[in-house]
């Protein structure tokens, strides 16, 4: 058994009764049998006004009924899991949810994603990304082609996958992959992708510049640096490895992920402002919109 565990105690699930939303549940309810967590569901109310009609408001025979339904698609949660039901009415989805994350103090919010195409792009540009832009506490993504897990089932990530860039936020995911890695006895993975600029590479370039040797100290460089990130006694509770490739950092982690069978993908992104934007649009986008297994996004900042 680990040393510590990460402290989950309160977890989040929105739903909207949909097969993305009852993915995501039985992942939720999994987790929170792990961790011996307190579970809610959250249903929001989407009250808009139009031009001519005013915002439908819910009475308590509404809230009752809607309260029902969410019991209803909620089946499948054990009775060895502590549930709560919720129903908020707002008029942006997403500010609804980050809003009573906070307020909840939520350990860990569980979001699905829907499924193909252009629908899919909307859903992440309207709604999930917009949460995880903003929401502050850790926040598991279930695609839709992560595997179906048993709602009864002992959570258990036994292959963890951890991309490290150095960055801050890169580090403060380190520690929940680590103290998760810890917790399930798992095989954990550091990884560093490398990007050799394209103008080093293209002929005719007239600086006589030997990429082999910048290749190489690159990659020594971050070995070093990855090896210095693992603390001893960690070692003692999973075993960690460390990785260190060239090229386009979405596709060398979900190469990563396909190649070592990963359970879990923890990623670390950056705070607010216009760096979001540029990190959402590349690297955990891509990730989220192509992997094939949970991601859960740590926020920093």
């Amino acid at each position: 058994m680990a040393a510590a565990r990460t402290s989950i105690e309160r977890i989040l699930c929105p739903i909207d009764f949909s097969d993305t939303s009852h993915h995501a549940l039985a992942h939720a309810v999994a987790i929170a049998r792990w961790y011996e967590a307190r579970l809610s569901l959250l249903y929001v109310f989407v009250s808009l006004p139009t031009v001519d009609v005013p915002p439908v408001m819910l009475d308590e025979d509404d809230r009752e009924r809607l309260i029902a339904q969410m019991r209803e698609f909620a089946c499948i949660v054990p009775r060895d899991v502590s549930v709560e039901y919720q129903v908020l009415e707002a008029g942006l989805v997403h500010d609804a949810i980050v809003r009573h994350a906070g307020a909840a103090h939520a350990d860990l919010l569980v979001l699905g994603t829907h499924g193909r195409s252009g629908f899919q792009h909307l859903f992440l540009g309207s709604v999930t990304e917009k949460i995880m832009r903003t929401v502050k506490c850790p926040t598991l993504i279930v695609p839709p082609r992560a595997p179906d897990i048993a709602a009864d089932a002992s959570v258990q990530f036994r292959r963890i996958l951890c991309p490290i860039d150095f960055s801050y936020s890169s580090l403060a995911a380190l520690e929940h992959a680590i103290n998760m890695a810890e917790e399930a006895d798992a095989q954990l993975t550091l990884l560093h992708v490398t990007e050799i600029p394209a103008a080093l590479t293209q002929e005719p370039f007239v600086v006589d510049v030997d990429l082999s040797r910048i290749r190489e100290a690159a990659v020594t460089d971050a070995r070093r640096r990855l090896e210095r990130l693992i603390p001893q006694e960690a070692r003692a509770y999973c075993e960690v490895d460390t990785a260190v490739v060239e090229g386009r950092a979405y596709r060398e982690i979900l190469r990563q992920a396909a190649e070592k069978k990963t359970d879990l993908v923890v990623m670390g992104v950056h705070g607010r402002g216009a760096l979001d934007l540029l990190l959402f649009g590349s690297t955990t986008h891509h990730v989220i919109r192509a992997s094939t297994c949970p991601v859960l996004i740590v926020r920093q900042g």
